[in-house]
């Protein structure tokens, strides 16, 4: 035999023994394999329950249940970078192994036979995966093997991306972090998104060693192996030498950074109401609410230290909650800064003044130029005066308004009726608290005798904006679009919210701010316990209560002096809506003397009490509240026409339809009324000594 041909035979053999023991080795591998357990993914399921903004921008994470940070995070959240360098250091055959890695084992086996001791991991990403939803204390071939075959079953279970998701949110950083995305909050105070060299090598270094490369505890180690992660990056190519040295002189953190904690009342509540969610996508604006939390502090700063403030931004057309701070501090005991005080009962002061004038106005009571007398007078025993004690005379509802006077308020508190102010106030939706006194509401509810939270008041201007349409307010970006509809949110009617957001423009602002950018109005409540100012522009409305949390008294606490610059600066802060209020088509603008005589002056010659002792009270007969009117039915020439009749009262008659005159003044109880087109309307009838009555109808 020649020694060519007894060469090929010992190849022949070698290869037969080759085949033969990596068949028994697969058959042992694949016995081993089928004795494992079913893979258990309870650990890739935990996570952190977060809230998130209306972008997805963190809010504020909540700890798991056993006390630890793990944030949801995946591939597309960390810096491209980081994840280059994580293979480059880590697994440089990550995208084309099949779970394990030939080469590295052989080498890691090679060292522990040699050394009697695991000196190199050779693991891969994916057997560290593995290691992690089992987690084994033991380092021994044993623990290895079934990494392996741990790896196999997850490379086949999921893809590259996913396999690579796993790693992100399990791997260990130190103490009670797991997963790069809590890492990076705690050691940088922001987002994996973007990374610089050197904190992209710290977070790839931390997992091999997580408790003894802590850089809050262990600052020198921390450093090394960084700096050993960027000696790879240096080789790897995926950094020049001078983002390399560079990288090298970035100091390492010494101390753990808080975890985003804005909107702190929200999301207790969000996570309250639905404990099983992990994730919570409100409507809030992260950049907003932060911004707005500042204001809060600073300007906390030159209040005594029990006083606290709550802001409420709100969008106008949705209703959703752009900002809200329930206080100033979250921690602070002495404000009760863990209390909501957005949802807090407080009297609202003057801030009710506005929806008394928009009623009137809507009810044909009275109009932004009717004429009003601002004088001392008795209401029973009740004995209204203006915040600074003094009168103005004969003023327009316009000017009393803006000047926010007590008298004319409450005199047409009085002719509209506290009973009938305060129920649509709640027929629009708006949780009312009176006295536990009870008994008939007063006059007084007009000037803040009565309990109001700073969401429902901010909601009620909110409305304003909206053309008299009070909206439900929504906090949760997946929230479905309110229920349109027109008795369960309508407080007035467009025209009479244009009247008051008009009048409100021209309020007089607080010092050393422009006029005539927001509509607001200001309120300060009995032995200022409560200061308000609540403004509004086309596109937002933000509410701004300061107090105590208990309601003591706080000497000098004025909405004017106090609340309202909050207000302004918060619209500067969220920017202004420049556009004006559209006008409604049929608003009447026009001087005293040019309106209908009943909408000249409220008090009329003959005194209402001369006339109620020889005229029934004024009644609207036809057509009744609520009614559904079908005008094909009332059509003779084919043009609609619908009957208008009134019991009682003094002529002469004026109509008004949707606050707007529709018919001259008339001396007969009956009159007919061509209507433009279906729809719902508010038909209001004033009779000659200013009394009015209004129905609310719908034309189909």
């Amino acid at each position: 035999m020649t020694a060519k041909r007894r060469r090929f035979r010992k190849l022949k053999i070698a290869a037969a023994s080759l085949a033969l023991l990596f068949t028994a080795a697969t058959a042992t591998l694949f016995h081993y394999a089928a004795s494992l357990p079913p893979l258990d993914l309870a650990a890739a399921s935990e996570r952190s329950t977060v809230v998130l903004d209306r972008e997805g921008k963190l809010l504020r994470p909540f700890l798991t249940a056993d006390g630890r940070w793990k944030l949801p995070v995946g591939v597309d959240d960390v810096d491209p970078r980081y994840l280059a360098m994580l293979k480059a250091f880590e697994d440089r055959r990550f995208d084309s192994h099949p779970g394990i890695d030939a080469l590295g084992l052989a080498r890691a086996a090679g060292q522990m036979l040699w050394n009697g001791r695991v000196v190199s991991g050779g693991s891969t990403l994916t057997m560290q995966v593995a290691r992690l939803l089992e987690p084994r204390e033991e380092r021994t071939l044993a623990a290895k093997l079934r990494q392996a075959v741990r790896a196999i079953e997850i490379e086949r279970r999921f893809t590259k991306t996913e396999i690579l998701d796993l790693y992100l949110t399990l791997a260990p950083f130190g103490g009670n972090l797991e997963g790069v995305r809590a890492a990076s909050f705690a050691y940088f105070g922001k987002e994996p998104k973007r990374l610089s060299t050197a904190e992209a090598a710290l977070l790839v270094a931390l997992p091999q060693s997580p408790e003894t490369r802590r850089p809050d505890r262990f600052i020198v180690a921390a450093r090394k192996a960084r700096d050993r992660v960027l000696s790879r990056v240096a080789q790897a190519g995926l950094a020049t030498a001078s983002e390399v040295a560079a990288a090298r002189e970035e100091p390492v953190p010494t101390a753990r950074k808080p975890f985003p904690h804005l909107a702190p009342h929200v999301a207790e509540q969000v996570v309250a109401e639905a404990p099983v969610a992990r994730s919570h996508r409100l409507s809030l604006d992260a950049r907003l609410q932060a911004s707005l939390e500042s204001l809060a502090r600073e300007r906390a700063l030159g209040l005594p230290p029990q006083v606290s403030i709550a802001i409420l931004a709100i969008d106008n057309e949705t209703g959703e909650v752009r900002a809200s701070v329930g206080g100033v501090d979250y921690f602070a005991t002495e404000r009760a800064g863990s209390l909501d005080l957005t949802r807090a009962l407080r009297s609202p002061g003057s801030a009710l003044k506005p929806f008394i004038y928009a009623l009137a106005f809507d009810n044909g009571i009275a109009h932004p130029e009717t004429i009003l007398e601002d004088r001392p007078a008795r209401y029973g025993i009740y004995i209204p005066e203006n915040f600074d004690m003094s009168f103005q005379g004969m003023v327009s509802a316009r000017k009393a308004l803006q000047l926010s006077l007590n008298v004319p308020a409450v005199e047409l508190l009085s002719a509209l009726g506290p009973q009938r102010f305060l129920s649509r106030l709640r027929d629009a939706g708006v949780a009312v608290a009176m006295p536990k006194e009870g008994g008939a509401p007063g006059l007084a509810v007009g000037l803040g005798g009565l309990g109001i939270t700073l969401q429902d008041l901010t909601r009620l201007y909110a409305g304003l904006a909206r053309g008299g349409e009070v909206p439900e307010l929504k906090v949760r970006a997946e929230s479905a679009p309110q229920d349109e509809g027109f008795d369960k949110h309508r407080l007035v009617e467009p025209v009479a919210a244009w009247y008051v957001a008009d009048t409100l423009l021209g309020a007089p602002p607080p010092l050393n701010a422009a006029p005539g950018r927001i509509a607001f109005k200001t309120g300060t409540s009995y032995g200022y316990r409560d200061a308000w100012a609540v403004g509004f522009d086309r596109k937002h409305t933000i509410g701004v209560w300061v107090g105590r949390a208990d309601n003591g008294a706080v000497p000098g606490l004025v909405g004017r002096s106090v609340a309202a610059p909050i207000l302004f600066d918060a619209f500067a802060r969220l920017g202004l809506d420049p556009r004006p209020f559209p006008q409604p088509p049929h608003a009447i603008v026009a001087t005293s003397a040019h309106l209908p005589p009943p909408l000249r002056h409220l008090r009329q010659d003959v005194p209402k009490t001369v006339a109620a002792m020889t005229t029934p009270s004024l009644r609207l007969a036809f057509p009744p509240e609520g009614a559904r009117i079908d005008l094909s039915a009332s059509t003779a020439d084919g043009r609609p026409e619908l009957n208008l009749k009134v019991a009682g009262g003094a002529p002469p008659y004026t109509w008004l339809v949707d606050g707007a005159p529709v018919l001259a003044p008339t001396r007969r109880r009956e009159s007919a009324w061509q209507p433009p087109g279906k729809g719902f309307l508010r038909i209001s009838v004033i009779d000659g000594t200013g009394a009015s009555e209004s129905v609310s109808v719908r034309l189909q």
